[in-house]
């Protein structure tokens, strides 16, 4: 059984996730602007982390805890979730610049709409550290931390900083100061700690069911880069030569080739 302690740091490891989102505003502390070409170059660098932390960290890992059987059903649900989802939320979609201009009661269903996309990537966290105090991680302030789990919340806060620049560039037009930038921006993956924590808290309750929860993590992920975050770069780079591809392209393998030398030490 999981102590306090133990939620306390997985919603830790959740909220650094959070803030990294923050850091998407810190290039408006030194530049006025971020060209297209480097801003469809970060989604594709996020992507590839984000599929690079999905197959070779979770999927991996839920093939150490189980079968291919067991890990479909979890990928295909983790998918399946978001796509409902987000076919629910498609009437309420928003602009980041809402942010700043909404009252309490939009605030709510603003993060409403953004638990769809960034609760799956607190999920990841969570099931990352099903195996806490066990042998073979590392020891950290008390605790043993799967090594997972490490670079798990790297991997996703790393992903987190292109999604606080897409944020921060409408609120920068909009004259917003540096530090509400920051904080909007955090604000949008105020879901991940609360998803972070309830996947751990299942998979702990259900250790047989841990196959299924890296799987659900998993496909969660490759649904919303299939669907999110690979047409977002292309909107952007519409207008570069090539529709931005290259740079989506060699962003990807950028994320790929950063991620998976540490996801298999």
């Amino acid at each position: 059984m999981a102590t306090l302690g133990s939620y306390a740091l997985v919603f830790v490891a959740g909220l650094i996730t959070a803030l990294a989102t923050g850091l998407g505003a810190l290039p408006f502390f030194v530049v006025d602007d971020v060209s297209e070409r480097w801003r469809v170059a970060l989604w594709g660098l996020a992507s590839g982390i984000m599929v690079a932390a999905s197959v070779f960290g979770l999927i991996f890992e839920g093939l150490a805890e189980g079968t291919v059987p067991e890990i479909i059903p979890g990928l295909l649900a983790g998918a399946l979730l978001v796509a409902v989802a987000s076919r629910l939320i498609d009437d309420h979609e928003f602009a980041p610049r809402e942010i700043a201009q909404a009252d309490f009661e939009k605030l709510v269903l603003i993060l409403g709409v953004l638990t769809v996309h960034s609760f799956p990537e607190g999920v990841a966290v969570g099931v990352s550290f099903a195996d806490l105090n066990l042998e073979g991680g590392l020891a950290v302030g008390g605790f043993v931390v799967p090594v997972l789990a490490v670079f798990m919340t790297l991997a996703i806060s790393i992903h987190n900083v292109p999604e606080g620049l897409a944020v921060s560039i409408p609120l920068h037009e909009l004259g917003m100061s540096r530090a509400r930038m920051v904080g909007a921006a955090v604000f949008t993956s105020l879901p991940q700690p609360l998803g972070a924590v309830i996947a751990f808290g299942f998979v702990r309750w259900a250790r047989e069911f841990l196959p299924f929860g890296f799987g659900f993590a998993a496909g969660a992920m490759i649904y919303l880069v299939a669907t999110e975050f690979v047409p977002e770069a292309l909107d952007l780079g519409r207008e570069l030569p090539g529709g931005g591809h290259r740079e989506l392209v060699w962003g990807f393998l950028a994320g790929v080739a950063g991620m998976v030398p540490l996801l298999l030490v």
